[in-house]
């Protein structure tokens, strides 16, 4: 496979594959899946685990970090690139568009101080978060503008991130041995 166009046929066998194989399963379940992190000692670095993959994340020098990963906010936007080229992809290769190069621009911002007396009114989340999808197809403005369409209809972390969600937290907190063995 030398070319995006030739991964973009292989693609669509998979997708259609794949969604004939879900339409045809009465058992069908929703998909679930998940990350555990972990901060490691005193480097506060974290360790994203995520099937058999492992990332790692860090904060800049002068948050305390050694800068060996992005943050998680940069992860976010990346999430998210990375989210908006694979639906891209899939809904070209769904629909037959030919594309010869793809690449995703994702931005956003966060203020040092966003919260803090005075600067109450700034969201301490990222925010004004915009992307701009680079495509090269020979393709018409109208096919690339349906596909754009179809992309934000259903890519799932552009989703996630404009409309609202409810997250559900719990603490489950565990007393060390040598803390435990001094109350006695």
């Amino acid at each position: 496979m030398s070319t995006l166009n030739e991964y973009l046929l292989e693609k669509r066998e998979a997708s259609i594959a794949r969604r004939e194989k879900a339409q045809n399963d009465p058992n069908l379940e929703p998909h679930r899946f998940g990350a555990k992190v972990r901060a490691k000692g005193r480097s506060g670095v974290r360790e994203i685990r995520i099937r058999d993959f492992q990332i790692i994340s860090d904060s800049p020098p002068d948050f305390a970090g050694y800068d060996l990963g992005p943050s998680s906010p940069e992860l976010q936007l990346g999430v998210l690139g990375s989210c908006l080229t694979h639906i891209t992809l899939i809904q070209a290769a769904e629909r037959g568009v030919k594309l010869e190069s793809l690449e995703v621009e994702v931005t956003g911002q966060q203020h040092p101080l966003a919260g803090k007396p005075g600067y109450e009114d700034i969201p301490i989340y990222p925010h004004n978060i915009q992307y701009k999808l680079h495509i090269v197809s020979p393709e018409s403005d109208q096919t690339i503008a349906e596909l754009h369409e179809a992309v934000e209809r259903v890519c799932p972390v552009l989703n996630l991130l404009a409309n609202p969600q409810i997250v559900v937290g719990e603490i489950i907190h565990t007393v060390p041995e040598a803390k435990q063995e001094q109350e006695v």
